[in-house]
């Protein structure tokens, strides 16, 4: 959650997993990744991020996804749903965005299509036929237990 001005005032234990680090309230503006890049890999300044545009727009942001990458380096995608808080007056008091960690789904379609890949190329490879469905065998297993994780 965030102020009208977009200083973060409150998180819960799950933001701290995901951002992979601790927020700092009413420090923090925006948001609390330490790094943010758009879909297409490109940087994403904070206060270009979706809950900045939904703060200065007082309008709630839907069908975008980001990549948030975290102090150790990993990153995570991710949707957000940053929506204003509005009083009975229409001013705005604030935000609260809910982040919907994609890496888990996505993670699990590119192992598929990985293992689609090595299925189309037994016919291709003579001789390497058994190397090729061991590895499509490979990623549907490790896709399984990801969905299975989520």
């Amino acid at each position: 959650m965030t102020d009208a001005e977009g200083a973060v005032t409150y998180y819960n234990k799950a933001c701290i997993s995901f951002a992979g680090r601790r927020p700092m309230l009413r420090q923090d503006n925006w948001c609390v990744t330490w790094r943010l890049y758009t879909e297409e890999g490109e940087y994403l300044p904070h206060d270009q991020c979706p809950m900045a545009v939904a703060i200065r727009e007082k309008r709630a942001i839907r069908g975008v996804q980001a990549v948030a990458e975290r102090p150790d380096g990993s990153y995570v995608s991710f949707r957000p749903f940053p929506t204003p808080l509005l009083d009975e007056e229409g001013r705005l008091r604030g935000a609260i965005n809910l982040l919907f960690d994609l890496s888990g789904p996505e993670q699990a379609r590119g192992l598929r299509a990985r293992a689609e890949k090595c299925r189309r190329f037994v016919n291709l490879m003579p001789g390497q036929q058994d190397a090729l469905l061991s590895m499509a065998a490979d990623y549907e297993e490790r896709a399984g237990r990801i969905e299975r994780r989520n």
